[in-house]
């Protein structure tokens, strides 16, 4: 099966600075945002957007990494933070691409058992054909596919891409 490069590297880092730039807007009245990445590639893009807004913006970042089984969403979702580190705290979930919704959900879900400030959602490939009603709110790109075909982030120390196969 063929691969098309649906994002180069620039055009990551290019994206990752405008969702930086669109989270400082939103939680520009907050001392503290917590950026919770979702394990494994949603937590290296959160870790690259708390690096871009800790550039831009004068916010306390908070990085959080959550980890939940994607094959049996309804087992234990973990965090790498206690709770009462993000009560009454915005918060922004990361992940890097976006196919059912079903990750994301369970994801919220797991957050919503204490108060909140502001809840946003942050994705880099937003697939566009989802099973649950979430919705993103800072996202890379749109696109419109199958379910048969298959997106993939690959960051590396020196060159990041996403792929369309």
């Amino acid at each position: 099966m063929s691969q098309n490069i649906i994002l180069s590297h620039q055009e990551i880092e290019h994206k990752i600075k405008r969702i930086a730039y669109q989270i400082y807007e939103t939680f520009v009245e907050e001392e503290t945002v917590v950026i919770a990445g979702i394990a494994s590639n949603g937590f290296v893009f959160a870790q690259k957007i708390a690096a871009t807004l800790a550039t831009i913006a004068p916010l306390k970042i908070i990085l959080c990494e959550v980890t939940l089984d994607k094959q049996n969403p309804l087992a234990a979702v973990a965090t790498s933070l206690q709770p009462s580190e993000y009560t009454n705290k915005g918060i922004v979930l990361v992940d890097d691409v976006l196919n059912s919704g079903s990750t994301l959900m369970y994801g919220v879900k797991h957050f919503l058992d204490v108060p909140l400030k502001k809840f946003k959602t942050a994705v880099l490939v937003d697939r566009n054909h989802k099973q649950f009603p979430i919705k993103v709110d800072f996202k890379g790109i749109s696109l419109s596919t199958s379910s048969k075909e298959h997106v993939a982030v690959v960051f590396e120390a020196d060159t990041s891409y996403a792929v369309l196969s």
